[in-house]
């Protein structure tokens, strides 16, 4: 049966640090923060990636229709 070496001092202090942050002052900040930046987000009125590249997808398919309707116009007057 083979032992399992001691974790570095490295790896002991990340884990420590890890250990104060999730459960100390810096973990209600985090939150904090994160709360206010979403509330200023969502009055800023931003929008995903997703979005804005979903309505440009939109905006080139009826300014591809309104040329095709401009073209069809052009015809039918000339």
């Amino acid at each position: 049966m083979s032992a399992t070496p001691p974790p570095s001092p490295l790896a002991d202090l990340q884990a420590r640090l890890s250990e104060l942050l999730r459960n100390g002052p810096a973990a209600d900040i985090e939150r904090n923060v994160k709360a206010l930046l979403a509330q200023a987000f969502q009055r800023a009125d931003l929008v995903t990636r997703e979005e804005f590249d979903a309505q440009l997808e939109r905006l080139a398919r009826l300014q591809e229709r309104v040329e095709q309707l401009e073209k069809l116009l052009a015809e039918r007057s000339g």
